[in-house]
């Protein structure tokens, strides 16, 4: 691995990338400690853990600790993933967005911007309503119009920083830069909550040495297990052959080539886990600074069914509602990406005029119908496969009370981003007959 870093850095164009992407990633992890102006930082951080940890554990993950300690990146990029969600099914149920989707870079162009003023609006308006609850619950340092707006233009302005910074490492860096800032933030975490890990089961006073160690296996075989299956998931593909008529072109018979089209059984990657979670924290937030307590009523056992501390909890075993809420929510969204992001009927139009097919199936619609079903089957098993690496993580919390800030969903995001960061600077290192990273 030293040598492939080694070969990487002697590439001028792949040098540079990486290290604006570090330079950049420096930025995030500076600005996640510095505290927002007009909040009481420790005040809230001591309501934090002893109230709500566990409700937002999640949401404090991804944005790398800096919620629980109210830094000016608070936020986090959850702003940019709502738009984003938002603007995927308003391209759906609006033909005018449609059309700009379907045209080409310009069109995209224009989506991205309108993405973008979508997403400050969103962190303006959860910047509002938290500094409004903060004031009301005392964690201002003064709560009066003036402080008011310092805070929420501080917030507002640290997640649309996360976005520039996002799109940056995009375009000049390497690897998707929103998915970039996410496991940046949630690897942060990691090594404090391993060692919380370890504490809880494996170092905690009057425990045998035997079953000390015991634990310690079952600790590290469970996060490896989980690795190995994301991995699996994003490598496995299922490859659907294609044949090339021959063809006269000129004085020169062409075509008669066979191909394939690879499709991912994880066709939507990380995504599904990232809206599905995006989805849950903001009843969250809302039913927390509304001081709804779980149990109390018809939004108390909402709140409870939403909050991940409660699921799979032998004692109140009702609020696991929420899981199956959670898993279905993967599901949905595992197929809906994947309907924006791969088209059926276009890519059969496209064999057509190209003198393709596929071996036994017409062309045409029957070609569109066969990659429907096939498409429907291989999304239904990756999905299977997301939702079971995001819940093993939740029984394990429910059961035996193992609580850290990552789990299936954060180690599904850190490992598909970094397979998919790795093939990148793999294509860029290959170019120049440099071996890659994924074989060494």
């Amino acid at each position: 691995m030293l040598t492939t870093l080694k070969n990487a850095f002697k590439i001028k164009e792949l040098r540079q990338k990486l290290l604006f992407t570090f330079g950049m990633l420096v930025v995030i992890r500076f600005g996640s400690q510095i505290p927002a102006p007009g909040i009481n930082g420790e005040v809230f951080k001591t309501w934090f853990e002893s109230n709500t940890a566990d409700s937002f554990s999640f949401f404090d993950a991804i944005t790398g600790g800096s919620f629980s300690q109210m830094a000016v990146l608070a936020l986090g990029i959850n702003p940019y993933i709502t738009s984003s969600i938002i603007m995927q099914l308003m391209t759906i149920a609006i033909p005018k967005l449609e059309e700009l989707q379907n045209d080409g870079e310009d069109g995209r162009k224009k989506i991205a911007s309108i993405t973008r003023y979508l997403t400050v609006i969103l962190a303006l308006i959860q910047s509002v309503a938290m500094v409004i609850g903060f004031g009301y619950q005392g964690y201002l340092t003064s709560f009066d119009p003036f402080n008011v707006c310092i805070a929420t233009a501080a917030l507002t302005a640290g997640s649309a920083l996360l976005m520039w910074i996002g799109e940056r490492i995009t375009e000049k860096g390497i690897g998707n830069g929103i998915s970039i800032v996410l496991v940046i933030n949630i690897v942060s975490r990691m090594p404090q909550d391993i060692a919380s890990l370890f504490q809880q089961f494996v170092l905690k006073e009057g425990i045998a040495p035997a079953t000390a160690v015991l634990a310690a296996v079952i600790i590290i075989a469970v996060i490896l297990a989980v690795i190995v299956l994301v991995v699996l998931l994003n490598s496995a593909t299922r490859k659907i052959p294609v044949q090339y008529a021959k063809k006269m072109q000129g004085r020169k018979m062409v075509g008669g080539q066979t191909s394939n089209i690879p499709l991912r059984v994880n066709t939507a990657g990380v995504i599904p886990v990232i809206f599905a979670s995006s989805v849950l924290q903001l009843p969250i937030l809302i039913c927390t600074f509304m001081k709804v307590q779980p149990g109390t009523g018809f939004w108390g056992f909402v709140y409870g069914c939403l909050r991940s501390d409660y699921w799979c909890n032998p004692a109140d075993f009702k609020y696991t509602l929420g899981l199956v809420f959670y898993v279905a929510m993967i599901v949905f969204f595992a197929y809906f990406y994947t309907s924006i992001t791969f088209n059926p009927l276009m890519v059969a139009d496209n064999m057509k005029k190209q003198g393709g097919f596929i071996p036994g199936i017409r062309p045409g619609k029957p070609t569109s119908d066969y990659l429907n079903k096939v498409l429907n089957y291989i999304i239904f098993i990756g999905a299977v496969g997301l939702t079971i690496v995001a819940v093993i993580p939740y029984v394990f919390q429910g059961v035996f009370g193992a609580k850290v800030s990552f789990g299936g969903t954060s180690l599904i995001i850190v490992v598909s981003v970094v397979l998919e960061t790795l093939k990148q600077a793999e294509s860029l290192m290959l170019v120049r007959n440099y071996k890659g990273f994924l074989q060494d």
